[in-house]
């Protein structure tokens, strides 16, 4: 976006006039994919807009549980990076920090706690996993997840009564579990870090085809973060350039004819508005999304959507479901939206399931995406049945891809999370 006298009016808009003038240079027999990879190739993550305060935040690892969870929420993250306090002053950054407590992390957590209260022998796991020094806990309590053992004693999610998390919350083990106890981390330890000098393509192809949800950028000089990269921010930068000539041989093109949702309406992850809420939380964590709708009982009309950041308000408001005999996901949906209009606080969950058509244009979605804050959109038909879902990894791979032996050595010297691990 551009104001009346010519001059960008954000670091966004310089950003999307610096790619007019790259795009104006570039050989014209190129695609317009092509013309963009050159384009992003050629800007360094150093020149992305700088984030909030509030979102390069950093825990200790021996806060709390409960005090991460707090400053997560208050802070509207997904995920922060632990600082281990036991590091010498002179730790290069891969040894400052322990790796990235994030909310798929404490979904675990909770399930494992579910299951220990529903008396399924979980127990063994997960007391190994607090006592793990050699890795992230989470990791290995995300591998007995996946053990055949557990498999045929869990063919789905517990119910879990109204008073558990009020409970669980108030407990002294809640209250004495330590950050670095249940730790994740990105699919990389500690977590996967871009340097200044990276560039824009990389970054975006990361975000996309790697699957990361946001990517720190890393001073080696400072050993520390400078500035951590979200979807949101990208969201942003991309509304920012809707209306640039680039821009709009995608913006303009309705999502049908970018061949947009990609997958099919018998392949979307979903959950019924009468399963246990815990049972969305479980789809998340072990296929790897962000969020899932909810759909009518029977019916494929959504009605709703849970993402992966509202687990925190089963730790931070536990007593808002002391009337349910069970926490269902219908019923979590309502708890959650009364506990918000109540205490007049802003939530994405407050906005219910928003929704496009196929023949929106890319534009359309991009600046509904960015005005409501969100990573994800679903597609619907006109009666509201669900045909597909866009995320921003469904964006970028349709402007930017990834050349033959782009990323060569880059992944060398970094230490993947196990298989088995489902964060």
């Amino acid at each position: 976006m551009v104001v009346d006298d010519g001059s960008p009016k954000s670091p966004e808009a310089k950003l999307g006039l610096e790619v007019e003038d790259l795009w104006d240079i570039q050989e014209p027999q190129l695609s317009p994919t092509e013309k963009l990879n050159a384009c992003f190739e050629s800007i360094p993550v150093s020149e992305f807009p700088q984030a909030s305060s509030s979102q390069v935040i950093e825990i200790r690892s021996d806060a709390s549980l409960g005090e991460a969870v707090q400053l997560l929420s208050q802070n509207k993250i997904l995920s922060a990076p632990v600082v281990d306090v036991d590091a010498p002053e002179d730790a290069s950054w891969i040894d400052r920090y322990l790796g990235i407590v994030e909310f798929a992390g404490i979904v675990v957590w909770i399930l494992h706690q579910s299951e220990k209260k529903e008396g399924i022998d979980a127990a063994d796991v997960f007391a190994k996993a607090l006592q793990d020094s050699s890795g992230p806990a989470v990791a290995a309590a995300a591998s007995g997840m996946s053990s055949p053992r557990y498999r045929s004693s869990q063919p789905g999610s517990p119910k879990t009564a109204g008073n558990f998390f009020e409970a669980l919350t108030s407990s002294d083990f809640y209250k004495n579990t330590k950050v670095k106890d249940i730790s994740g981390t990105f699919r990389w330890a500690p977590f996967l870090a871009l340097q200044p000098s990276n560039s824009f393509l990389t970054m975006l192809l990361l975000l996309s085809k790697y699957r990361m949800k946001s990517i720190p950028v890393v001073d080696l000089g400072d050993r520390k973060i400078e500035n951590i990269i979200t979807q949101s921010a990208v969201f942003h930068m991309l509304e920012e350039c809707a209306d640039l000539q680039w821009f709009k041989s995608w913006g303009s093109k309705k999502l049908h004819e970018l061949g947009l949702p990609p997958m099919k309406p018998n392949r979307i992850i979903k959950v019924d508005e009468d399963e246990p809420v815990l049972q969305a939380f479980r789809i998340m964590q072990e296929k790897g999304v962000g969020g899932v709708p909810v759909v009518a009982s029977g019916g494929n009309k959504a009605v709703g959507n849970i993402s992966i950041r509202d687990i925190q308000y089963l730790l931070i408001a536990p007593e808002i479901y002391k009337d349910y005999r069970s926490i269902t996901a219908k019923n979590f949906l309502t708890a959650v939206k009364n506990y918000l209009e109540e205490n007049k606080k802003e939530s994405p969950l407050m906005s219910g399931m928003v929704t496009c058509k196929k023949d929106d244009t890319l534009k359309d979605v991009i600046m509904k995406l960015d005005s409501m804050k969100i990573h994800r959109i679903y597609v619907v038909d006109g009666e509201g049945n669900l045909e597909g879902l866009i995320t921003l990894r469904d964006i970028i791979s349709k402007i930017v891809h990834e050349p033959r032996g782009y990323f060569g050595d880059f992944f060398d010297g970094i230490l993947p999370i196990p298989q088995t691990s489902r964060v």
